[in-house]
């Protein structure tokens, strides 16, 4: 099994490249398409298979290969178990494609719209928990939780009541505030000695 920093180090290319792909699918779209009022999913099914819908599958395999570096670094099972739903729900979000703008939700978008949620409060929960393991990374992971669940409610809010006014806008900042969470726990992990007998 590859040693601790290794996977960390994986994870952060991972990461890295995920982001690169996500910015890329932005770039690529055509014009009628409004990132501060349409969701990243909006993007991805106007070009299905395409580089946001591989971002979303690299983001996951990065996470994956972070996985089993938690109970190494001291971490329990209940983050180890947030960070596989976090991944799970970007596999399903990234295989499972949402409606075309405007069009009605049909069961594919349900649970591309679930799974998307999960993995949303997933990650920052898992965060906030390996925070206790972190050392130095601590306030970091915690500040980064905290606000990964104010923009998830900004978009809650922007979906129902608010009539999705900015809420590609509020998607964007969560998503860009959870991939930073994660990348703190892999550089964290990469940094950290490992536990004895973990």
């Amino acid at each position: 099994m590859p040693g601790i920093r290794t996977r960390a180090l994986l994870a952060l290319g991972g990461i890295a490249l995920a982001a690169a792909l996500a910015v890329l699918g932005h770039l690529e779209v055509n014009d009628d398409l409004d990132p501060w009022s349409l969701t990243v999913s909006d993007f991805a099914v106007s070009d299905r298979g395409g580089v946001i819908d591989a971002a979303m599958a690299v983001l996951a395999a990065a996470t994956a290969v972070l996985i089993p570096v938690l109970p190494r670094v001291g971490a329990g099972r209940p983050a180890e178990v947030l960070l596989a739903a976090w991944t799970a729900g970007l596999v399903v979000a990234a295989l499972v494609p949402t409606n075309e703008p405007g069009a009605p939700m049909d069961t594919a978008a349900y649970l591309h719209r679930y799974a998307s949620v999960v993995a949303f409060l997933a990650l920052p929960l898992a965060g906030w928990l390996l925070a206790r393991h972190q050392g130095r990374a601590a306030p970091w992971l915690r500040a980064l939780a905290l606000t990964s669940l104010a923009f998830a409610a900004a978009m809650v809010w922007s979906a129902y009541p608010g009539d999705r006014v900015l809420i590609g806008l509020a998607e964007r900042l969560l998503i860009l505030t959870e991939v930073g969470l994660l990348a703190v726990v892999a550089a964290s992990c990469a940094a950290v000695t490992p536990v004895r007998g973990a």
